[in-house]
């Protein structure tokens, strides 16, 4: 595989951290350029996240002397680099269109935003769940008039602990309905203890649009592509509440589940031991070489024990058990700035490049 020069738009907040940390020494990717807001630009990294810096790693020392650029300077940034990842602090609208400048720009842009997620040709890819969503980069690309470049998003983060879990058991079992309670760390909010001591010791019942976007998000996850478009599915009806928890990283989700042909534990623990994906088969560097684990510890998965499993990348599982209104209930956890951000995008950008869409 070659080398990709890469770019990241967004570089001083918490998932540009993490993204920056994660391409330290990746086989395929070099870091060329990043980019943030204009009162950034012209800074060294070191110098701009003075005090800033809240990854557990030391700051790489490839970044520490790189000047940020001005991320609205389209043609310069994406004149240096094969691609970008996008994860700015901005409103929907501007970044509707600075990630729509870089594709036309004829820079690919793999997105750790939400303001594309429902834009209708725009695939958004669990690598492990929907790589045949890529298909449809050809007609985005018919409508952006660019012959390389596009946008191709990660869902959120909230999601990615219980849709991989449901995921193996839609096809033969038909997921019907599903209740989800998400229990969400505070990194997902871009804070740490030290700049969020109010969480310290306290729960919150609200994370802003973070409910609509577990109810609707994995509806076109499981969609079909269709004239150009991905068309949401119209099942499971899903229905959320999610709480912002006293955790630094990791999300979990208790999950309620109904199915139109009802499984024995049996059947759904072989689905989750069975499954294999197209990454595991590409052999994809930041693939985990199991996607979901299951535990038998009735105490188990435990955020600060089990986020971190296949360095962050892995879906854990535990306490599968019938349910006095649903069939079965089961609680998943992943890491939300591994799997459910950072990782997640360079894990999709890996699937981008072996399929020959970054070149």
């Amino acid at each position: 595989m070659k080398t990709y020069k890469v770019g990241i738009v967004g570089a001083t907040g918490m998932v540009g951290q993490r993204l920056i940390s994660i391409l330290e020494n990746h086989p395929w990717f070099q870091i060329t350029a990043i980019a943030a807001s204009p009162r950034s630009a012209g800074k060294t990294y070191a110098e701009a996240m003075s005090g800033q810096w809240v990854m557990p790693c030391p700051m790489p020392t490839q970044v520490k002397n790189m000047v940020l650029q001005n991320a609205l300077d389209v043609a310069s940034v994406a004149a240096q680099v094969d691609f970008v990842f996008c994860a700015v602090n901005m409103n929907t609208d501007e970044i509707k269109a600075l990630e729509e400048a870089y594709a036309k720009a004829e820079c690919p842009v793999v997105s750790n935003n939400s303001a594309h997620r429902f834009t209708p040709d725009v695939p958004m890819i669990i690598p492990e769940i929907n790589p045949q969503h890529l298909e449809v980069l050809p007609f985005q690309r018919r409508r952006l008039g660019t012959k390389r470049g596009f946008i191709a998003v990660k869902s959120n983060c909230s999601l990615q602990s219980y849709v991989p879990a449901l995921h193996p058991l839609m096809q033969d079992f038909g997921v019907a309905k599903c209740l989800v309670c998400t229990y969400q760390a505070i990194s997902g909010a871009g804070k740490t203890f030290d700049t969020w001591p109010e969480m310290i010791d306290n729960c919150i019942p609200y994370i802003s649009g973070e409910e609509e976007k577990s109810e609707k998000e994995p509806l076109k996850i499981w969609g079909h592509l269709e004239n150009g478009v991905i068309i949401p599915a119209e099942q499971p009806c899903i229905t959320a509440q999610c709480l912002r928890i006293p955790c630094s990283d990791g999300h979990m989700a208790a999950v309620f589940a109904s199915f139109e042909k009802k499984p024995s534990e049996q059947d759904i623990l072989k689905a989750w031991h069975d499954f294999q994906s197209e990454t595991q088969l590409l052999n994809l560097p930041s693939s985990p070489k199991q996607f979901l684990h299951y535990f038998e510890q009735p105490d188990r998965p435990q955020t600060k024990l089990d986020r971190g499993i296949e360095n962050g990348m892995a879906i854990s599982i535990g306490r599968l058990r019938p349910d006095t209104q649903y069939d079965y209930k089961f609680v998943c956890l992943s890491h939300n700035t591994l799997r459910g951000a950072a990782g997640g995008a360079v894990l999709l950008a890996e699937l981008l490049a072996a399929k020959g869409l970054l070149d």
